[in-house]
Formats: structure tokens, C-alpha cells, sequence
């Protein structure tokens, strides 16, 4: 989840909102990429979700980063609830899962680095205080009760309403993890393509990465239940937005979009003031009745655009929402994925033409069925084994072309972090399918087992 943003002054013209989108272009040379995820902690000896405070518990491990690693506090209500070091954070989800943001940069090789760093640091520090870290998607065992709620005032603010919205927005906040990736786009035009292309495959990126098959300690008959989760929480602010296909569209267009997003928040002075449900267009004109009388800045407005969850997001850059969390070789094949589709202009406009005659029914279709039966899902008479085969051969020659050499040289291209995918799409299989053999098999039924074989 975002932390608040700051630096942006009074919002006096309509036009800024757009403009603010618009600062994101920036030339090829300095597009870079930011790699988020996210993974829930245990107590190893009874495998519980670890508390907010104690000798075991989330707190514990972010002062260990903070006083190994020289990671810098970030404090809300007195309350340790993130770090920051070099570009990167480190936050908290609102059920305690940890969440590594990291810093721009150039090339897959460096990205992946920066997370095998990360995950080095978390566990040397776990493993002296009985904790551990596990990439799923969504929480295999765990009850929404036993989910602790971080302490963040924009946290309980939005668990209240989720309470009143959707059916599965507390089970999003507390028991659901994700991998994205947030890439650059160079235009307007250049931000609508990959808009486009964007959501029209996020089905494939969730059918590739599904990895929640379990929930409160049962099959659940999807092969991602987090993107269960994600369409059944507030249909407000959630989908695959048909819009951005239409004619016209643009940074404006966005803008009309969040603005009829309901708000949750207004940040004051460190404190989130209660707006749920109220409408930033009435904050525009003075009337938001959380703030009688009082105008956004553009730092209300970025922090509002943080509060749209759609399979993509527009922001500054784009954001990819559409994959399960996982293990660590999955962490650097997401981010290789979608940098081998859009960061070459020749792999962006194979990408779009592969998808650009399916209307919004078929995406949406694609969607569901990306849940629920990976890369065995059909729609239409699209295969997505074999459409996910396509698009991934368009990724790694897009990666072949960037040529980005990594290991001082050695490597001559990010094509090989794909090598997770391919074998995927070799087997048939996906994570998914892989804990599900193993539930049947070897595990004999016995969930726990996940812990000790898939943890960090």
C-alpha cells in the first residue's frame, strides 16, 4: 500500500490534474523500473501471522533492518510502520504482510539484485527470532480474526468501509500479496498503448503466476483466489476498465476516471481524516464536507489516485496489479515479463496487435478465467497456454533486443529470468499446480507443510 505524498502545491486549474499524469513522460533513456511485493510472516514454531509488536513480530524485524542494514525509520502515531534507504521502502500491508518497494532502476539484472539483497537481510534477521517469510498469493491457513490490522490510520479507515462495499475487501487488505512492477511510458500515446496492452494481458500474467489455491486451509478450486479477492472488494474502483479502449482516450480521460472514485482519505498535519465515500469533485469546489471550505493540493490528489485498484494502474508510470506473489525466481520474472512487452517498441506493437481485436467482454472473460484455471483457462477459443506462449516469446525478444548485459558483461541479455516462465509453459504447470500435486501427494492433505518447503 502507498505511503502518503507530499511536494505538490494547490490545485487552482482543472487542467493540472492532467498535467500531473503528463510529468511522467520521460525519454527511453530514462525509463526505469520499480519492482514491488509483497510476502506474509509466520512464527515458525505454531506458523501463526506474526504480531504488530513483541520479541517476535513485525516490528522486531524492521528494527533489525533498520539497525544491521541502515535502513531509516519511517513513523506514524509513534508506531514503527516503515523504512526507507536509497530510493527503496520497506512498508507494511494492512494485515502485517512486509512490502519491499524498490528504488528505479535500469535494467532486470540490477531489480533482481536489489530483491535477492532484501530477502537476504529479512532472513538473517528472521532466523534469529523464529520468523519466516512465504510467497503465495493469497494466506493459505489463516482466519480473517487471526490477521492482526497494522497500525496506519489510512488501514482502519479502509477496513471500515470495506466492511460496507464488495464482499472480499478485508480479506484483500489482510490476506492477499501481490509482485508488480511499475514501468515508465515516454508520451501520451505512448502511455495509451501500453495502457492498452497492459490490461488486455494482465489475464496472462495472473494465469502465470497464480499461486493460491488454498485458503483458510482448503482447496479453494482456483488456481489464484487472490484474483478472487481482487474482483469481488468495490467495483469502484476495480476492474479492467473498458474506457481505456475507447477513442479519445488519454491522461483526461484517467482524470475523469478517479474522480469518480469514491475517496477514503484527506492526509492533514500526520493524520488521515475520515472521507470515505465522498467525492473528489466536491473537494475541488470547496465542498467536501470532511473539509468545509477547503481545496486539495496536488499531493491530495496523488494520494487519491493511490486509492484506485484496477488490474493497471496510471499513476506517474504504470503499474502491472495482476499477479499472485510467489517465490523468488517469480520475483524477477514479472518485472521481465512486462519490460520485455513494453519497453521495446517492437514487442509493444506485436503485443497490441495479438490483443487489439478483443472487446471488453472477452478481457474480462480472460480475467475470471485466468483465476480459475491458470494456463489451462479457454475463452472464446483462446487458449491460454498458447496465447500465453505467444506472449512470452514477444517478451524475451523484446529483453533480446534491449540487450542489457548484466554480471560485469557476462550475461548479454534479461532474457534468462524468464527461464521460470518458459518452464511453465513446458510443463503446463504454473505455482499453482505445483502446491496442489503436492497437497494431493506428498503432503497427504497436511497444508503445514507449505511453510517448511516454500518459505524464503
Amino acid at each position: 500500500m502507498s505511503i502518503p505524498q507530499s511536494g505538490g502545491g494547490p490545485i487552482e486549474r482543472h487542467a493540472q490534474l492532467a498535467e500531473h499524469l503528463a510529468e511522467g513522460c520521460r525519454p527511453k533513456s530514462e525509463w526505469r523500473i520499480g519492482t514491488e511485493h509483497e510476502k506474509f510472516g509466520y512464527l515458525t514454531d505454531t506458523h501463526a501471522p506474526l504480531p504488530f509488536e513483541g520479541e517476535r513480530s513485525i516490528v522486531a524485524v524492521l528494527e533489525g533492518l533498520r539497525d544491521r542494514h541502515g535502513w531509516a525509520e519511517v513513523r506514524e502515531g509513534g508506531h514503527l510502520i516503515g523504512l526507507e534507504k536509497d530510493g527503496a521502502n520497506v512498508s507494511l500491508e494492512p494485515g502485517g504482510a512486509l512490502e519491499l518497494s524498490g528504488a528505479p532502476l535500469e535494467t532486470i539484472h540490477e531489480t533482481c539484485d536489489e530483491v535477492n539483497q532484501h530477502l537476504r537481510e529479512v532472513r538473517a534477521i528472521s532466523d534469529e527470532i523464529g520468523v519466516g517469510f512465504i510467497g503465495l498469493g493469497a494466506a493459505p491457513e489463516w482466519s480473517h480474526e487471526e490477521m492482526p490490522l497494522m497500525p496506519k490510520g489510512r488501514y482502519k479507515l479502509m477496513n471500515n468501509y470495506m466492511e460496507d462495499v464488495g464482499t472480499m475487501g478485508t480479506a484483500m487488505m489482510r490476506r492477499t500479496c501481490t509482485v508488480q512492477v511499475n514501468l515508465d511510458f515516454g508520451s501520451e500515446a505512448d502511455m495509451v498503448q501500453k495502457m492498452r496492452v497492459a490490461l488486455a494481458l494482465q489475464p496472462v500474467a495472473t494465469a502465470l503466476f497464480a499461486n493460491s489455491p488454498f485458503f483458510e486451509g482448503k482447496v479453494n478450486n482456483h488456481k489464484s483466489w487472490r484474483s478472487v479477492i481482487w474482483r469481488n472488494l468495490d467495483n469502484a474502483r476495480t476492474g479492467m476498465l473498458p474506457f481505456v479502449f475507447d477513442e479519445g482516450f488519454g491522461f483526461e480521460a484517467w482524470v475523469q476516471y478517479a474522480l469518480d472514485v469514491p475517496m477514503y482519505f484527506v492526509y492533514r498535519d500526520g493524520k488521515y481524516i475520515n472521507a470515505l465515500g465522498m467525492s473528489f469533485r466536491d473537494f475541488l469546489d470547496g465542498k467536501l464536507p470532511a473539509l468545509p471550505g477547503e481545496t486539495p493540493t496536488l499531493s491530495d490528489w496523488a494520494d487519491h489516485l493511490t486509492t484506485a485498484f484496477p488490474e493497471a494502474r496510471l499513476k506517474k508510470f504504470i503499474e502491472m496489479r495482476g499477479a499472485d506473489g510467489g517465490p523468488w525466481r517469480r520475483l524477477c520474472a514479472l518485472p521481465a515479463f512486462w519490460v520485455g512487452l513494453t519497453y521495446d517498441q517492437t514487442a509493444l506493437d506485436a503485443a497490441w496487435d495479438l490483443v487489439k481485436g478483443w472487446d471488453a467482454e472477452t478481457r474480462e472473460a480472460l480475467r475470471v478465467a485466468a483465476s480459475v484455471d491458470g494456463l489451462q483457462a479457454e475463452v472464446n477459443g483462446i487458449k491460454m497456454h498458447d496465447l500465453a506462449r505467444e506472449v512470452v516469446a514477444i517478451s524475451h525478444a523484446g529483453l533480446k533486443s534491449r540487450a542489457c548485459p548484466g554480471a560485469g558483461g557476462m550475461v548479454p541479455d534479461e532474457t534468462h529470468f524468464l527461464n521460470a516462465l518458459h518452464e511453465s509453459l513446458e510443463s503446463g504447470q504454473v505455482p499453482a499446480d505445483e502446491l496442489l500435486a503436492k497437497y494431493h501427494g506428498d503432503w497427504g492433505g497436511d497444508l503445514s507443510k507449505i511453510y517448511g518447503e516454500y518459505s524464503y
